[in-house]
């Protein structure tokens, strides 16, 4: 259980670096197709905030303790910050296409972890265990399931208007 939830910990730093750093490209976006992709990044990091606290919510939940300090977060966290200064779209996807990347190997070690565990306790006789695995499997894997069919779809996304706008 610790190992997921150190993972659940990593996935939440990850989560809130990348939030900053959307926000970071949204208001620092120049060149062609600003409205279009200024408007997707605040819908990217609009969706990512809710994430975070579904994470965090998790985390509780498996008895965890979500970290929650910036400190925390930048020292975790797979992902890097954005500097601060005007960027165009080639570095704003290539940074996202990475990001999403480092999200989705995230997602798919917690849903490795997750399996393990169930697997591995679904003979045992102690009820404690047993109500553990049920919460991962319910918290953990279904979740992971979802968010990694997702975070595939904005990262092919991202990547094909990539591809489409520097032809």
């Amino acid at each position: 259980m610790e190992n997921i939830l150190n993972n659940l910990n990593t996935f939440l730093s990850d989560l809130n670096v990348f939030y900053r750093k959307l926000q970071n490209y949204h208001w620092n976006i120049k060149g062609k197709d600003f409205f279009v992709i200024h408007s997707k990044l605040e819908d990217y990091y609009n969706e990512i905030n809710t994430e975070i606290d579904e994470i965090a919510e998790h985390i509780l939940t498996l008895g965890g303790q979500p970290l929650g300090t910036l400190r925390d977060y930048i020292n975790v966290s797979k992902i890097t910050e954005a500097e601060n200064k005007k960027v165009d779209n080639t570095i704003v996807f290539k940074e996202i296409i990475k990001d999403f990347t480092t999200l989705l190997d995230c997602v798919v070690e917690i849903k490795k972890l997750a399996d393990y565990i169930t697997d591995t306790n679904k003979e045992t006789s102690n009820t404690e265990t047993k109500n553990n695995t049920n919460v991962v499997e319910k918290v953990v894997r279904s979740y992971f399931v979802m968010r990694y069919k997702e975070l595939s779809g904005y990262a092919q996304q991202y990547f094909f208007y990539y591809y489409r706008s520097n032809k």
